[in-house]
């Protein structure tokens, strides 16, 4: 159990049998009348926010998530399969739950899934990646120093923007937050 009084942006807590992390909060003592707490709530399970205000010192569970290193094996038409690095277990993700992230996953890549009880919750990835340029129009020599781009296919799909003298079968790096290319590798 954790006290509203003892909030803190990123705790997660159990509220109406749902998983929310805490977004924001704001301790608030009217000058008539008792102490309450206004939260911004985000659902775990859906991403939706809500609004709620608790009364200070009220007591609502705390839920702890555990964060295991996993393998990406596979995917089909549906579903990711990844394995527990510690058990060997094989685990099936739904393809929504990782969403736009399965743009930057090749089989044998390492994730961080994050998970209540044996329910799957999200999955991190890495800040960076490595992919090989799949496509692009050639490079042209010594053409470096101008900052011009050109789109070019990576070998999970993803297409970035990356310079010119970037050609294919190079391999680059790419940001997962952001989708851009940061160098090549």
């Amino acid at each position: 159990m954790i006290s509203t009084n003892d909030f803190q942006t990123g705790v997660t807590i159990e509220f109406e049998g749902e998983l929310y992390t805490v977004l924001e909060f704001q301790h608030v003592k009217p000058g008539k009348g008792a102490a309450f707490v206004r939260s911004k709530l985000k659902n775990l399970r859906t991403g939706s926010i809500i609004d709620h205000t608790f009364r200070a010192g009220e007591k609502v569970p705390k839920a702890h998530l555990d964060r295991k290193e996993m393998e990406y094996l596979y995917r089909d038409e549906d579903f990711f399969y990844l394995m527990d690095l510690e058990t060997f277990e094989q685990i099936s993700i739904p393809a929504g739950e990782i969403g736009s992230g399965a743009k930057y996953l090749k089989e044998n890549d390492k994730l961080n899934v994050v998970m209540y009880g044996d329910e799957v919750i999200g999955v991190d990835l890495p800040v960076t990646v490595t992919l090989q340029v799949a496509d692009t129009e050639p490079g042209i020599k010594g053409d470096t120093a101008s900052g011009a781009t050109k789109p070019a296919t990576l070998e999970t799909g993803l297409v970035v923007q990356v310079p010119l003298f970037i050609n294919s079968g190079d391999k680059v790096k790419v940001d997962t937050r952001s989708g851009e290319y940061i160098e090549r590798a």
